[in-house]
This record gives C-alpha cells, structure tokens and sequence, in this order.
C-alpha cells in the first residue's frame, strides 16, 4: 500500500473511534498528490500505447491528463503544474497534431519548469517547442530550443534523452544542408543510444541516416 494511503487510513481510525480530526486536512492534501502522480502514470502508458502504433487514441489519455492538472492546481503544486501541462501539449502535439493548442500547453509548461527549477520537465518541454519551430519552418529556433534541451539533459546525464534530441538535430543539419555536421551527430547519437539500449532512438537514427 501507498504510504500516503495508510496514512489515511490511520487517520480515518483515529477521526472514527478518537475523535481526532487534527489529520484529514492533511492526509487529503496527500492523497490529492498521489491520485496526481496516478493520474499522470496512467495517461503516460495510454501515450506509449498509441506511440506503439497498434492502438488509436484514446480519450482517457488527455482526461487523465488534466485531471493531474486539476489536482496540482488546487495544491498548488508549480512543478506538478509543469508535468501535466508538458503532457497535455504533447497529447495535443503528437495524438491530435493540433499545433495551436500544444503550443500554449508547452509554453505554461516550460514557464512553470523554469520558476519549480524542475530541469528534465524544461528539457522535454523545449524539446517539444523545438519539434514544433521545426515543423514550421523555424529552423533557427528549434535548433537553439533543442540545443537548450539537449544541454540540461547532459547535465542531468539522461543519455537516451540526449540521443532522442541529436536525431532532431541530425534531421535539421540535413535540411540545411549541413552534411558533415549531419555526420558528426549521427555518430555521438549512435554511441549514446547504444551505452543506453535505446533501441527505438537507433532506429531513428538509421532513418534518419537514410536522408543523407
């Protein structure tokens, strides 16, 4: 059992035959922060699902979603706020392709991400703002945005992370023009998704070799 639920039910013991309700305030807060962090767990793997292409989207996703929202907000969580807007901008990004409003969801997210300090929430929100310049023509932009990205997530040494990025980054050198650097990062990408077993990320890079 979760701690927090124990706590409650300890609490709810105490409130029944004690009569001390000094408690329930607190074990309520706690137990809105664990259905958050379930709420965000669940819409995460229903998100894995449709990325593994045998399963369409499933509205569950985003309910889940912002209903993490909805209980961060009402404990003022700022870093719980940045999480679950990044997933909504993503479910909107990557599920709906809706640009307009993945764009907001990711730009409170990052905003958010910067003031908590929560550095691998920012760099999969940049991440994604990069993503999206690139799909606009924005060339410039999305690679600063992905280098910022890339830059935390090596300090956090998240090395799939880092390798995930340098194949946006290998795709915008391609689409420059860029060959040589196009190379260079290929061959980083490769060795940093090989030590992390990041099988799907070598798959990228082999398409992503297959534009040079």
């Amino acid at each position: 059992m979760d701690e927090r639920v124990g706590r409650a039910c300890e609490q709810y013991e105490r409130a029944i035959f004690q009569g001390d309700v000094t408690g329930l305030a607190g074990v309520d807060r706690e137990l809105n922060a664990a259905e958050a962090e379930l709420a965000l767990a669940r819409g995460k793997l229903l998100h894995a699902h449709f990325l593994d292409g045998r399963e369409q989207e499933d509205p569950r996703e985003l309910e889940l979603f912002r209903r993490s929202l909805e209980l961060y907000e009402a404990l003022g969580d700022e870093r719980g706020r940045a999480e679950a807007l990044f997933w909504i901008g993503c479910f909107h990004q990557v599920v709906r392709d809706d640009a307009e409003s993945a764009l907001a969801a990711l730009e409170s997210s990052a905003a958010l991400a910067r003031q908590s300090g929560d550095q691998l929430i920012l760099s999969y929100a940049l991440r994604h703002l990069g993503i999206a310049a690139h799909r606009e023509g924005r060339a410039d932009e999305a690679a600063q945005l992905l280098g910022e990205s890339t830059e935390l997530r090596r300090t956090l040494g998240f090395t799939a992370g880092v390798a995930a990025n340098l194949v946006g980054l290998v795709h915008l050198a391609i689409d420059q023009g860029r060959s040589a650097d196009a190379e260079a990062l290929l061959a980083e990408a490769t060795t940093l998704a090989e030590a992390a077993g990041a099988t799907a990320i070598l798959n990228q890079l082999t398409a992503a070799r297959g534009r040079l």
